[in-house]
């Protein structure tokens, strides 16, 4: 309909006079054809309401075309002018062609081309081969555009740019309103700053407030941090982003990549998070940690170093060495600390570890030590049948090459130890007690325990005891809880 409306109003135009104004001298020139007069010094025409004004001019008195030269200025509006070496006017169409230096004023926007056609029915302004738009601090560019003056805006095709003190945007198509600043993208999109470069291929810009919004295979590169999503906001003066939809989070200093439905980042705040299926990858030369949490997040110097990354709710995680899962985690780089909390558990090879709160080290990318606070308690199976058992307050473990290597337990320790011949037969069931031992792993089992004050130690054979006995207070097997691959950290506990 409202084309509809546009296109009555050009075939319902009355046809107008052109009428002369003002000439120095003005003659008939049959040299130029019949009904061709020659307008010299300081012409003015109008057609309307729109005034035409060169040093010279051919009028046509029949058709009311005319050809203007030198000075060509045509003012449209009291804010609309344009500027031009020379004019080819069709008074029944009422279009301009201007040629050489030709300059488009409106307001405090100039554009600047060689070749301009304006439409004065349909007020659009076209330049076929190479236009420069200045707007404020905007300088644009492209191999051919339009310009409708009644809307205020451009519409730019082919090597389209942008040109900010800070930022250069690159397109093939865009559409730019000079009143509401803002930049509209259709096709691929480049926008370049000093500190993050964003690429789209459908979205906005606000010029006047450095504001993005990308909807189409949209990715952010920032110092330190790749972010890819469906769907892209992002504040260039705040350094807020907000993501959502595949949200892809790749940091390569860190080497970690974060993704989910829905992430945001406060660059000047040095935060971010990610939630909806979140996933955490922490990966080195050797393995990847694979860690999902309902919502995951991360905090930043202003050199954009990670220095903690926070999990909340339904922690899990995987890695070939190591597994586990909790209510929350901390990780903290500067002492390369994972933190487990609220009824955490922990796999590494057969030892199942149990504490109210569990600390884990790494140091150049591989397990350093563990420390269990309050209720440790560990669990491996027996090589043929029941488990090895090792209680206390607190314990601390040291790893080499990625496996539990020896453990030192503190307050109350506790010891259950199938002992068996090297052919595996049984010899008893080993049970200690004392407030510090030390025990010393190989091969993934129990080699020796060291005993620091004075132990109680018995050994029972099998058939001696009644069943359950044989497991400590507060024995809990949750292998059916243990994450077993990657995809496996969705699972529900």
């Amino acid at each position: 309909m409202l084309f509809l409306a546009w296109f009555g109003q050009l075939i319902g135009q009355q046809r107008t006079t052109v009428h002369v104004e003002r000439a120095r001298l003005q003659r008939f020139d049959r040299s130029l054809g019949p009904d061709t007069e020659r307008l010299i010094g300081n012409v003015i025409l109008r057609q309307d309401s729109t005034l035409f004004y060169c040093d010279s001019a051919y009028l046509n008195q029949r058709t009311r075309n005319f050809e203007a030269f030198g000075n060509v200025h045509i003012k449209v509006s009291d804010t609309l002018n344009i500027f031009s070496n020379r004019l080819l006017y069709n008074g029944e169409a009422r279009t301009a062609e201007l040629f050489g230096n030709v300059k488009l004023v409106d307001d405090t926007t100039t554009l600047e081309t060689q070749y301009l056609i304006y439409n004065r029915l349909t007020r659009l302004a076209t330049y076929p081969n190479n236009g420069l738009i200045t707007s404020g601090e905007n300088k644009l560019k492209s191999k051919r555009g339009y310009y409708r003056s009644d809307l205020k805006t451009f519409y730019f095709a082919k090597d389209v740019e942008l040109i900010n003190p800070e930022y250069t945007i690159y397109n093939d198509t865009m559409v730019y309103n000079t009143n509401t600043e803002m930049a509209y993208f259709y096709g691929p999109t480049l926008i370049r700053g000093e500190e993050s470069t964003m690429y789209t291929e459908y979205g906005w810009y606000h010029t006047g407030r450095d504001q993005a919004r990308l909807t189409k295979k949209n990715r952010l590169d920032t110092q330190q941090q790749t972010i890819k999503a469906d769907d892209i906001f992002y504040d260039r003066n705040t350094g807020f982003a907000d993501a959502s939809g595949n949200v892809n989070i790749a940091d390569t200093a860190n080497r970690l990549i974060v993704e989910g439905d829905i992430g945001k980042l406060w660059e000047d705040e040095g935060r971010s998070f990610v939630t909806g299926r979140a996933r955490l990858m922490s990966y080195d030369k050797t393995d990847t940690l694979y860690m999902h949490a309902d919502t995951l997040f991360s905090y930043f110097t202003k050199e954009r170093e990670v220095t903690m990354f926070k999990a909340y709710y339904g922690v899990r995680f995987y890695r070939q060495s190591i597994q586990g899962q909790s209510d929350s985690l901390v990780y903290t780089t500067a002492d390369s600390t994972m933190r487990l909390y609220k009824q955490p558990i922990l796999w590494s090879d057969e030892n199942q570890l149990t504490a109210d709160s569990i600390f884990i080290t790494n140091r150049n990318n591989q397990l350093d030590s563990l420390v269990l606070h309050n209720n440790a308690f560990i669990v491996s199976v027996d090589s043929i049948k029941g488990f090895n058992q090792i209680k206390g307050k607190f314990m601390i473990g040291w790893f080499e090459d990625n496996e539990l290597d020896r453990i030192f337990v503190d307050g109350n320790a506790q010891t259950v130890y199938w002992v068996r011949e090297s052919d595996g037969t049984l010899i008893g069931i080993n049970f200690a007690k004392s407030s510090t031992m030390r025990i010393e792993l190989k091969n993934k089992a129990i080699k020796r325990i060291l005993y620091f004050s004075t132990p109680t130690e018995v050994m029972y054979p099998e058939n001696e005891m009644t069943p359950g006995e044989e497991k400590l207070k507060g024995f809990q097997w949750l292998e059916e809880m243990r994450p077993m691959n990657k995809g496996d950290i969705f699972r529900k506990k």
